[in-house]
């Protein structure tokens, strides 16, 4: 079966995302005064061949942990569903 992976990642809460305050400080200059704490992170789609959604969403966080999240600094969550 063919899965479809949507994988966001996210800076840590407790952490400050200087890229979203920099967004948030220009948003004013935009005439644009309703917006706060913006987050800025990364978006990422991947489609897996796997016999089971459980395989898949193991092979999903194998690649988050090991390769894609500093999980220091990030955290992220995912979405499968099938193609």
């Amino acid at each position: 079966m063919k899965f479809l992976a949507k994988i966001n990642i996210m800076p840590q809460d407790a952490l400050l995302d200087p890229q979203g305050k920099t967004i948030e400080n220009n948003t004013s200059k935009l005439g644009i005064d309703n917006i706060s704490n913006i987050r800025m992170g990364k978006h990422i789609s991947l489609n897996i061949e796997s016999e089971k959604e459980e395989d898949a969403e193991t092979i999903v966080k194998d690649i988050c942990e090991k390769l894609l999240v500093n999980q220091i600094t990030e955290q992220y969550d995912f979405t499968i569903t099938k193609v």
